[in-house]
């Protein structure tokens, strides 16, 4: 996702543009919001680490009154993820705030000062997990057909390619790693396409649209016949790898993956082993670890990988949506406490 000390920033690059596409994209999980365990003290708000006019109007279109970080502030608006050690200070010397609001869907920035609360105590947090679902399903939907027809191999050729090659996403076995708002969005964007979708997440619940649901335990079994595997699953201790050396020899060679969550899902080294040694089709990342990832890793001379350098939404497009879950969560903090996007610190997302 884009950086949210960018997407503060970028605000100011042209409200015009900003509200240009505001009504492009719409928030899934707008108007699906729980109560949490503790309610929240409702009180000022404050919008920091940088002041943000266009956020801050945010927080003034859901009844809020932004004020300077005090005694008084009850409410807290953070607008990057760098700063997050700024953030655990700010919690610790102002005790009363009693909601905190962070910008990105996922939260593993945030981990160390998520893992202080994991006890229950502190503040209520929400992030902006699945506000971004269509731009970033859409981009993963796009490097899926990028990869099965081999867009970037045959890009990077400065000849004609003497004989045609490329796959067709029609009627092909997806798995998506996975259940929250981005896989939804991907699934109903592959109805057209006729293909059978099998969703992997923490327990076997049935996912809405998908043909089959299985647990995280099953993903060995699942991989042998996936056709296209997406990453779209959030990034933790649990899933750290999660596509490594033997999940990756369990593919066809034949499959595309395409990651569009957390570069840490993947084990890169292997691959890149992988990729060169064409035991499977090619890769689309939108994520890579570190970001951006070493000049010379191996990936960046991989002719069938494709790296989009974290692009599957931009400060265009995030910006309304960060803005519109904003307004909801204030009208909840103020109101009757329906959060959108709440975060289990102990979970981690």
């Amino acid at each position: 996702m884009t950086t949210p000390d960018r997407m503060a920033s970028s605000t100011s690059l042209s409200a015009d543009a900003v509200f240009a596409v505001a009504d492009q994209h719409r928030d899934p999980l707008s108007g699906q919001g729980r109560v949490p365990d503790r309610r929240p003290e409702p009180g000022e708000i404050a919008v920091a680490p940088m002041a943000s006019p266009f956020f801050s109007e945010a927080v003034t279109a859901g009844g809020g009154v932004v004020s300077a970080l005090s005694e008084m502030t009850r409410g807290l608006v953070w607008l990057s993820e760098k700063r997050a050690d700024e953030l655990a200070e700010i919690l610790q010397a102002h005790p009363s705030i009693s909601w905190v609001q962070l910008p990105w869907a996922g939260v593993d920035g945030f981990a160390d000062v998520l893992d202080h609360f994991a006890d229950g105590s502190g503040p209520v947090f929400t992030s902006a997990k699945g506000a971004y679902s269509e731009p970033v399903a859409e981009h993963a939907v796009a490097l899926v057909h990028a990869v099965l027809r081999e867009f970037a191999p045959k890009a990077r050729a400065a000849e004609w390619a003497p004989v045609r090659t490329g796959l067709s996403l029609y009627g092909r076995h997806v798995v998506i790693v996975g259940a929250g708002g981005i896989a939804a969005e991907i699934i109903r964007l592959l109805e057209p396409y006729r293909t059978t979708i099998t969703v992997v997440r923490r327990a076997a619940t049935p996912m809405p649209g998908a043909d089959r649901t299985v647990a995280a335990e099953a993903l060995h079994d699942v991989l042998p016949h996936a056709d296209v595997v997406i990453l779209a699953a959030a990034s933790t201790s649990e899933t750290r790898s999660l596509m490594g050396a033997d999940e990756l020899a369990l593919l066809q060679p034949t499959a595309a993956l395409v990651n569009i969550a957390r570069g840490a899902l993947v084990d890169q080294d292997a691959l890149a082993l992988a990729l060169r040694e064409n035991r499977l089709l090619g890769a689309g990342l939108d994520v890579t670890t570190p970001e951006p990832l070493d000049a010379d890793h191996a990936l960046w001379r991989e002719p069938r990988c494709l790296i989009t350098s974290h692009s599957a939404d931009t400060p265009e497009m995030t910006a309304p949506l960060l803005a519109r879950r904003i307004t909801e969560n204030v009208r909840a903090f103020l109101g009757d406490s329906r959060f959108v996007g709440i975060v289990d610190p102990a979970a981690g997302y």
